[in-house]
């Protein structure tokens, strides 16, 4: 997977002079490039040469049932003519990044294996739903050429998170510093989890009430929703009248990770604490004084 812990630069060329508009988006010394774009600007944005390209691309819009993204992952050979087909057709993106090779060395078999490996890392990490309805396998590529498509991957997974695409990050290991991993208590259940850079990680084997309160669903609509997902995708598993975590899980923040994990509104920065019993927000105010 792509390594964390090598500092990389990005060059972001703004296209149109407008921030929110077209951005080419190149990483030093690697192949890939991303064309970044809201939907509104395709008929404009369409006669790029790097749409005329053989690519990967990710459509991203709000969900139409409920908070957060929902993701499409597609490949075209070239790019432009599915995004004509998706601008057309696919109602609820709002924005687009397609993913090139500088110099165009990506053929149809490249792309295939690309849309594959994001497809089931989106999966697995279970972060956005995806609105794809086939999951494609992996086509057959040479020794070489699969190697060159990892490092590939490994790049453009190491640029979508800078560009606010969090889809394909499965939880980190806790990170180099080691964030003390904290615990969560309340109404017979108990949840470890850390501070990762992405938010919040909730561990594997940690517990969740099995009944969230009446008034979760009217005051926080959101946290309640996402509960409500992450028992239908599977990452809360019930047992023995419990949900348990199934994998580890990375919440935006320790409020929703505690509100998943209690069944109701929580501060995080109160509810998450060390072995003595220190809250994370004395962990905090502790570190910022030192």
């Amino acid at each position: 997977m792509n390594s964390m812990s090598t500092p990389f630069s990005l060059r972001i060329f703004v296209a149109d002079g407008d921030p929110d508009g077209l951005r080419i988006v190149e990483r030093f010394n690697a192949s890939a490039r991303a064309v970044v774009f809201p939907r509104a600007l395709l008929p404009q944005v369409k006669t790029r040469p790097e749409l005329q390209q053989t690519g990967v691309y990710l459509l991203l819009g709000p969900r139409p049932d409920g908070e957060g993204d929902l993701l499409y992952v597609g490949e075209g050979d070239p790019i432009r003519p599915r995004l004509e087909s998706h601008y057309a057709q696919k109602d609820f993106w709002t924005r687009a990044i397609g993913f090139v090779a500088v110099g165009g060395l990506l053929n149809k078999a490249h792309v295939q294996f690309l849309e594959a490996r994001l497809i089931a890392l989106a999966r697995a990490a279970k972060r956005v739903p995806l609105d794809n309805g086939n999951f494609p396998g992996e086509p057959t590529l040479s020794e070489a050429d699969r190697a060159d498509m990892e490092v590939f991957l490994a790049h453009m997974l190491g640029m979508l998170p800078v560009l606010g695409v969090h889809a394909f990050e499965s939880a980190p290991a806790v990170a180099a510093k080691a964030s003390s991993v904290l615990s969560c208590k309340g109404k017979g259940v108990l949840a470890s989890g850390y501070e990762a850079s992405q938010g919040f990680v909730v561990k594997a084997g940690s517990q969740a009430v099995a009944e969230s309160v009446p008034s979760m669903q009217q005051h926080v609509r959101g946290m309640f929703d996402l509960r409500q997902e992450l028992i239908a995708n599977g990452v809360l598993a019930l047992a023995d009248g419990l949900y348990r975590f199934t994998q580890d899980y990375s919440f935006s923040s320790p409020s929703t990770a505690a509100a998943v994990v209690l069944g109701r509104s929580a501060n995080g920065r109160i509810e998450w604490k060390d072995v003595q019993g220190r809250t994370l927000k004395a962990l905090q105010e502790a570190e910022a004084g030192t």
